[in-house]
């Protein structure tokens, strides 16, 4: 630990980042306490034992600075505003914010803080990014319909709107124009959902193992029997499955090991993970409607021409940062990274659209 030549003590600059140090993990044991009163049972446990573990690197932040423990600087503005999400919105988007808090310790960087400290950092963000996983997946099927359904009707319908205002029509053909792409889109996609997760769900329900080795099991030959060829072929290897077809037949006088014996508490629930259709359906035609609508809003108003243009440029370019973002959240990504890339892809598609209108009005002309 480096100190000052003079008295051996911490150099001020040591002190200040120590305090700081002890301020976020002051906010981060709190952020975890907040999550865990809104949970219950294994989660709820997981969650207050990574608010124990923040607790003891406070300890020693505050053995280290002694005096210097008291009227600390306010946490990080990333730790402000995971706790203000916290009381504000669900665990899934902090999770996912704190995780990427939990990747960038500097405590790996820093011989002040010990390798014990160090390494829980590593461990708190595969903790985390495991709940982050659980909520991602409950959110599944109905929400991401819901996120990708309204980017798709704020990019495809801001595209078609800009590629008929580049042909040089008038505001109202293309407020009609934007109505009927907000109407078709919304009906395709909606459409496109209902058969995309009813024929997933379909296809689970064939590939899903059924119940006739339980029925056929006591008429079976002990040696010779196919319920080994059964698990074998569904990809246990050979002890494995010779110890479930015992294990099936009700023979448990033989030399079992608990660990191959069937879980059906280990077993996932597809269905849930997959979302139903009707869900997945609506969700996707409301929010591409929503969506289709804003770069519309303009011209319901009265715009027209570049004005126009503009607000429904600013309007859209602010909704395809949200939703990038939003995306971002949930895929445990950079949020600024993927709401410039939607920007720029929402962007480039209409530019281009737009380009190809102004070539067609020409040549019409």
């Amino acid at each position: 630990m480096n100190t000052a030549a003079d008295g051996g003590g911490p150099q001020p600059r040591q002190i200040r980042r120590w305090r700081k140090y002890l301020a976020d993990e002051i906010a981060e044991a709190r952020l975890y306490e907040q999550l865990a009163d809104r949970k219950s049972g294994e989660v709820r446990q997981i969650l207050l034992g990574l608010a124990a573990a923040e607790r003891r690197h406070q300890a020693h932040w505050r053995e280290l600075l002694g005096e210097h423990a008291e009227n600390l600087p306010a946490p990080s503005v990333h730790r402000v505003m995971l706790g203000w999400f916290a009381r504000l919105f669900g665990s899934v988007f902090v999770l996912a914010l704190a995780q990427r808090a939990e990747g960038e310790s500097p405590y790996t960087r820093d011989e002040d803080a010990t390798r014990r400290m160090a390494a829980d950092e590593e461990v708190h963000e595969e903790v985390v990014r495991a709940l982050a996983v659980r909520g991602r997946e409950k959110l599944s099927g109905g929400f991401r319909a819901a996120v990708f359904g309204a980017n798709d009707g704020l990019v495809s319908n801001f595209a078609l709107i800009m590629g008929m205002g580049g042909a040089g029509v008038g505001a109202t053909v293309v407020l009609l124009t934007g109505i009927a792409g907000l109407i078709a889109g919304a009906l395709s996609m909606a459409a496109g959902e209902f058969i995309s997760v009813r024929s997933q769900r379909e296809l689970l329900d064939s590939t899903r193992p059924t119940q006739a080795t339980v029925r056929a099991a006591p008429d079976l030959d002990f040696d010779h029997n196919e319920l080994v060829l059964v698990y074998r072929a569904r990809g246990m290897s050979i002890e494995d499955a010779e110890h479930r077809a015992l294990e099936r037949m009700g023979l448990f006088d033989c030399d079992c090991r608990p660990e191959r014996s069937h879980n059906p508490e280990q077993e996932v629930d597809e269905h849930r993970a997959v979302g139903s259709a009707w869900t997945a359906a609506g969700s996707s035609f409301g929010f591409f409607a929503v969506g289709a609508l804003i770069p519309v809003l303009p011209y319901l108003f009265g715009a027209a021409g570049w004005w126009a243009v503009g607000l429904s440029t600013a309007l859209v370019s602010i909704a395809l940062l949200c939703t990038g973002a939003t995306v971002g959240l949930l895929s445990g990504a950079s949020p600024l990274k993927r709401a410039v890339r939607q920007l720029a892809i929402g962007i480039g598609a209409a530019l281009i659209t737009y380009l190809l209108g102004a070539l067609l009005g020409v040549s019409v002309a």
